[in-house]
């Protein structure tokens, strides 16, 4: 079981990073991996202040999260040899410095400027380019520095995405309850119930949310870090990850790079939560309440990518029982659950 030994949130926490170093630890070299954007926005800061503190440092600049992008960061990693790794940005970010830190054995912190998705704390990473379109086992941070400035003043549709990940445990976890009552498959109910909380969360707060309030967005941050947690707890993602991120990761195949990871997640959510016979429209009117998309014209699809993706998505982990059922469903009965949930 992986868990964060430190998890700093407030505002101007960038300035914390070389006191937590060495509080761990942490004393010589420090490699930053980042992105285009968010070397301006946080890691430039970060880099001086390490400097500062005494670190030496290199960096990389990531630009997507494929194996490429993994191989490159571990070579560079590699002839620079640092005892501390640090991901500072967005999804990607963190997940190229999460799988290249694991790949070497090397602890990494998470410094997320965005809070789009439980990536930033959970110890999976995605990475594109593998023979799987799902997340793949890394590790978890050994620390997680969130600065609230910074991300309230991401673009609000992160956030909005963030929204989407967390509401998408409320039917994780049915799902897992699932296999186990049908599969025998292990359920464990404090990672449940950590996941599902986190979800509760986003529904009780959602006009905190909406209204971009620093209560709002600290609520999205601590959730999505209790979601880590959560999978770090069960050793999987399955806590956090069900029928609505197979529907996800379907959609990404037919139709990839049309919509950001929680987005595609809270439409998955309100399709899943009819099939359980749950509050989808609850779902379905916290996500309007969060400005995250609902149908298949907000996420930028048509009609007939959503309704392939739900007919295919059994496949993409046939070994993970959900609602879905081995078989799937069939291309008409798919078509008329998006449409009896508004979706299409």
């Amino acid at each position: 079981m992986q868990l964060p030994r430190e998890i700093v949130i407030g505002n101007h926490t960038l300035d914390a990073i070389p006191e937590i170093c060495l509080k761990l630890g942490f004393r010589d070299l420090a490699f930053i991996v980042t992105g285009p954007n968010t070397y301006e926005i946080a890691a430039k800061s970060v880099i001086d202040s390490l400097e500062d503190a005494g670190f030496k440092t290199d960096y990389t600049i990531v630009k997507n999260s494929t194996i490429e992008s993994v191989n490159e960061t571990i070579s560079k990693i590699m002839s620079f040899k640092p005892s501390i790794i640090l991901g500072i940005g967005g999804g990607k970010d963190i997940d190229v410095a999460k799988s290249s830190s694991a790949n070497l054995n090397i602890p990494f912190i998470s410094v997320p400027t965005t809070a789009s998705h439980d990536g930033i704390s959970s110890p999976f990473a995605s990475i594109k380019g593998l023979e799987k379109p799902y997340s793949i086992k890394a590790q978890a941070p050994i620390a997680i520095i969130a600065d609230l400035e910074i991300i309230s003043n991401s673009p609000y549709r992160f956030i909005a995405s963030g929204c989407g990940d967390i509401i998408a445990k409320y039917t994780a976890v049915r799902d897992w309850k699932l296999a186990h009552m049908i599969k025998n498959e292990y359920y464990g109910d404090y990672a449940a119930n950590l996941a599902l909380m986190s979800a509760k969360l986003i529904l009780k707060n959602a006009q905190l949310i909406s209204r971009r309030s620093e209560e709002g967005v600290r609520t999205i941050v601590e959730a999505l870090i209790s979601c880590g947690v959560a999978m770090s707890i069960a050793g999987s993602t399955r806590p956090c990850s069900g029928s609505e991120h197979l529907f996800t990761h379907a959609l990404d195949l037919t139709t990839p790079n049309h919509a950001l990871h929680g987005e595609k997640c809270g439409v998955g959510t309100i399709m899943c939560a009819y099939l359980h016979n749950a509050n989808w429209k609850l779902i379905r009117k916290v996500l309007r309440k969060v400005q995250a998309p609902t149908t298949a014209k907000e996420l930028g699809v048509e009609a007939e990518d959503i309704v392939k993706a739900l007919s295919i998505a059994h496949r993409i982990r046939p070994e993970r029982y959900t609602i879905l059922g081995e078989s799937g469903i069939t291309y008409e009965a798919a078509e008329r659950l998006a449409k009896a949930t508004y979706v299409i």
